[in-house]
């Protein structure tokens, strides 16, 4: 089993993982927008990347270069678990050093099965997973409801239907995006 990475870890210490940061006095000291990382290929298991993803890759070639490096250091089917301010909540906008939206439908742009699918059907998206030379599959996606839907919802106000809607028309609905993905190496293509 490789090493777990714990990026951007700030005062999140986390046991079993290596706890890395670019500032304060994690156990190494990186900065993730620059490269390559400093681990081996597919030398890594799994990461973890609490309110991290927002705060990196301001321009699209560094995204992009933590995108690969990301796939680079992973093994095959490891294990990358990214939380992530919703970019259509409050805790997203008030925050300047918050330069990227990362979205579930952002993170499909990255996996060699969908490209495969719109290749197929012409679809004008954006093949990443096929330009970069990388394959993350999503596993999971939760959403956590801003406290004012949460309460509403547990009181019996709205039901699902009215949540579905608030949360296509309006603002502050969804607090944060929690992601699970699954690093997918050649050899090991999911149809």
């Amino acid at each position: 089993m490789g090493l777990k990475l714990n990026l951007g870890c700030g005062s999140d210490f986390r046991d079993g993982y290596l706890n890395v940061d670019k500032f304060g006095e994690p156990e190494l000291q990186v900065d993730l927008e620059t490269f390559p990382w400093p681990w081996e290929d597919n030398s890594v298991s799994e990461i973890v990347m609490q309110h991290v993803l927002e705060h990196l890759g301001r321009d699209t070639e560094t995204y992009l270069n933590i995108i690969t490096e990301m796939y680079r250091v992973c093994e095959n089917s490891a294990k990358i678990l990214i939380e992530v301010p919703h970019p259509r909540h409050d805790t997203f906008l008030y925050d300047p050093t918050h330069v990227r939206p990362v979205t579930p439908e952002s993170f499909g742009l990255f996996s060699q099965k969908l490209n495969q699918q719109w290749i197929e059907n012409n679809a004008p998206n954006s093949l990443l997973g096929v330009f970069l030379n990388v394959d993350f599959e999503i596993t999971k996606t939760t959403f956590a409801l801003d406290e004012h839907w949460a309460v509403r919802r547990n009181a019996g106000e709205i039901n699902q239907e009215d949540l579905k809607h608030a949360i296509k028309s309006f603002n502050n609905v969804i607090k944060s995006i929690n992601l699970e993905l699954e690093v997918i190496k050649p050899g090991r293509y999911k149809k």
